[in-house]
């Protein structure tokens, strides 16, 4: 088609920026609504992009082009495939439900709107650039604006959080700079879609694996890079912790998948002991750590860091059905978290606190609040028939195929989820109604309502019938896996020939 659809998803945040920043200051009171309905545009954008996509092709879909150095070889090189379809998609429909979710900022209200539209911006940016500096560049560009949102608009710990993620993120960046300027001289182009065609020695393919997956890592995070997490998601605004757990953690796992995997599959396949080891230990180690929260914000924050341990498992499982469901996880994992900490927001904005001891026997006085916070984490922990069951079963079958004992121990993951989030709740919405100032907190009211109904029907939608989602990732899948195969001595597992269904789905039952 002739339409640059892709530039104009990114650029129609930009353009709401700038239209929100020339509003009068008398006006303020029509920031956040314009921001809300310029957010919209982009998820159209991303929906009618979702309608024409051609499932069962593989390669890269609406691309555009515009030359910008002859000399160092860099164009705005844009192209979305079935992985970065569905990511795209989730980063629209988030925006609009975060800006809206923001009528408790009162102070700064424009540079608040105006940092988050830039943040789409540069989200969108990352995730349809196929060139590695213009990719970079974008990759910077969402850095500054998370940063002041956490560190103006947060809680009392803001600026420490913020400068810590602000930290921990540019280390990770000079690592990426540093490996794709050394990738992008030493083969006279930055552009990925040629890079795919040229031969890196397998001894700088270990070297600039690392200095991807790291800075990936930390985005994740994969463990022990995780520690600026907890601290970021407590200390942002609501908004801050939907965006952050719903789409900016997906941005290192996307990385992994797209330029790890392909770019550098001899280290791929040589490394997969170790970041398998790191994948397991963050399942555990964030699912322990978060039942011994008393913070609920900060439960839900460790629960990021075990879900996210499932994804790179999967990645790192190297099988159709693990990186199938890696991608499809990133998914349910930015509704399911992103509604939690919606949801989250909505108890904090009644009662000041998030201090589980607080509350207990809400449904009482909250019924809707309680179901749709139970239906939630069901599916969170990955209840059959709702979302997370499909990503979690995929992974662990893929999984399975390949790495059987790391499997095994991951499938502890689904059991103390399961434990951390229904004690949660156990404490918070059941039981007798014993604060009194719990006794007049009012339910769920119609814009909390509008907020939540798209994921509540997403999750229903994803649990019940992936078929559509599925049936636009594979054929991306199968070129990554495909290429590790050609490149290296690896071949990927086909199902049936290592494990038995019956018992993979008998584990995951009896989970």
């Amino acid at each position: 088609m002739d339409f640059p659809i892709l530039s104009t998803i990114i650029l129609l945040p930009i353009a709401g920026a700038v239209t929100v920043a020339v509003l009068p200051c008398s006006r303020a009171q029509l920031v956040l609504p314009v921001a809300v309905t310029v957010s919209v545009l982009p998820l159209g954008a991303a929906g009618w992009l979702l309608w024409q996509f051609e499932s069962g092709v593989a390669d890269f879909q609406f691309v555009e082009q515009y030359g910008l150095s002859k000399v160092w070889g860099v164009s705005c090189h844009l192209g979305v495939d079935g992985i970065s379809l569905l990511l795209v998609a989730l980063t629209t429909l988030l925006f609009p439900i975060g800006l809206l979710a923001s009528i408790s900022i009162t102070e700064r209200v424009k540079g608040y709107a105006v940092s988050m539209l830039l943040l789409e911006a540069g989200i969108l940016g990352v995730f349809l650039s196929l060139d590695l500096l213009v990719f970079f560049v974008f990759w910077e560009v969402m850095l500054v604006p998370m940063y002041f949102i956490i560190g103006l608009w947060g809680g009392e710990r803001r600026v420490y959080a913020a400068l810590k993620f602000f930290l921990f993120t540019a280390f990770g960046s000079a690592l990426l700079l540093a490996g794709i300027l050394w990738l992008g001289i030493a083969n006279g182009t930055f552009d990925f879609v040629e890079l795919l065609g040229r031969g890196i020695p397998r001894t700088s393919q270990f070297w600039l694996f690392g200095a991807f997956a790291l800075s990936f890592g930390i985005k994740v995070p994969i463990f022990p890079f995780h520690t600026w997490l907890p601290d970021a998601h407590v200390e942002a605004p609501t908004a801050g912790s939907v965006i952050l757990a719903g789409i900016l953690l997906k941005l290192g796992a996307y990385g992994l998948i797209r330029f790890n995997l392909t770019l550098f599959p001899d280290a791929s396949v040589g490394l997969v002991p170790v970041l398998a080891v790191l994948a397991v230990i963050g399942i555990i180690y964030g699912a322990v750590v978060a039942i011994a929260q008393s913070d609920i914000k900060r439960l839900v924050a460790y629960s990021s860091v075990s879900h996210l341990g499932f994804v790179v498992l999967g990645i790192f499982a190297l099988t159709t059905q693990g990186l199938q469901g890696g991608v499809l996880q990133m998914v349910n994992h930015g509704l399911t978290t992103g509604a939690l900490f919606l949801l989250v927001g909505m108890i904090y904005e009644r009662r000041h606190t998030r201090n589980i001891a607080d509350f207990g026997g809400l449904a009482a006085v909250m019924p809707l609040f309680a179901g749709v916070f139970l239906f939630i984490a069901l599916a969170s922990i990955g209840l059959p028939g709702l979302n997370g069951f499909v990503g979690e079963f995929l992974i662990l079958l893929g999984s399975f195929l390949s790495l059987p004992w790391y499997a095994v121990v991951a499938v502890l993951g689904v059991v103390l989820a399961a434990v951390y989030l229904l004690w949660a709740y156990q404490r918070v919405f059941t039981g007798p109604l014993t604060v009194e100032e719990n006794k007049g907190l009012v339910d769920l009211g119609f814009r909390e309502i509008a907020l939540l109904a798209p994921i509540v029907l997403l999750v229903l939608f994803l649990g019940l019938y992936p078929k559509p989602a599925l049936d636009r990732i594979e054929p991306s899948v199968g070129v990554i896996l495909d290429r590790i195969e050609d490149a290296t001595d690896y071949e990927v597992p086909e199902f049936g020939s290592e494990v038995d269904l019956g018992v993979v789905v008998e584990i995951e039952a009896e989970s």
